[in-house]
């Protein structure tokens, strides 16, 4: 991934953060002589440090358990906020025009080698541990207790477990720090007006940390 230096997140817990906080990853792994993708929640646990592991299962019916090159390096993407940043936006658009359109956003790759556990005990207990995290906002939490246990016994032999020990985090967070602070407040004004408040958040903790350190201001 292509980094330019002021776009850099080095922070190793603000990346676990987003990886908590979407799950949801695309899974890239080569297997027989080709790249595959594809589209699996990802449960973040932090042993062993300093980068943790990520926990996850597919179905059994998907080849990408059985294609996989044994010790291969497999890559995570965690999809942050995300925001069209409009140059109208920008004060400086009145003084130059010398402004274009971009594409704000924050990502994590997450490298590792993928190991297949294929065993109803870990697929059970990574299922419950999903569901327990997923369901923790909602009213009435549903349990994998709560289904039948021959259903959830047969479910539980359809899929198969997958680890990733992290050995390699990058971050990427293109939040208008290459941007004047006059530019920003335009940008952070502009996202409140389309509801894009994560964006605008992460936008204004990069100004606020730019204040703080006179390094990182352009």
């Amino acid at each position: 991934m292509y980094i330019p230096k002021h776009f850099e997140e080095p922070n190793v817990s603000v990346m676990q953060d987003l990886i908590r906080a979407q799950p949801l990853a695309t899974l890239v792994t080569m297997g027989a002589g080709v790249l595959t993708a594809n589209h699996i929640p990802l449960i973040f646990s932090p042993e062993p440090a300093p980068y943790g592991t990520l926990l996850g299962h597919v179905a059994r019916a998907n080849s990408i358990w059985k294609d996989l090159a044994s010790g291969t390096e497999a890559l995570a993407l965690f999809h942050g906020p995300e925001a069209y940043i409009s140059p109208s936006w920008y004060a400086t658009k009145q003084e130059s025009g010398k402004v274009v359109p971009t594409w704000n956003y924050a990502v994590v790759h997450a490298y590792g080698a993928l190991r297949v556990m294929d065993d109803p005990a870990w697929v059970r207990a990574q299922l419950e541990l999903l569901t327990t995290q997923s369901e923790a906002t909602m009213p009435a939490p549903w349990a994998v207790t709560d289904a039948p246990a021959e259903y959830i016994e047969k479910l539980i032999h359809a899929i198969v477990g997958i680890e990733i020990v992290v050995t390699r985090l990058l971050g990427k967070w293109k939040v208008s720090q290459n941007q004047p602070p006059e530019n920003r407040a335009g940008v952070i004004a502009g996202l409140e007006t389309l509801n894009a408040s994560e964006m605008a958040g992460l936008v204004k903790a990069a100004a606020e940390d730019s204040i703080q350190d006179p390094t990182l201001q352009n």
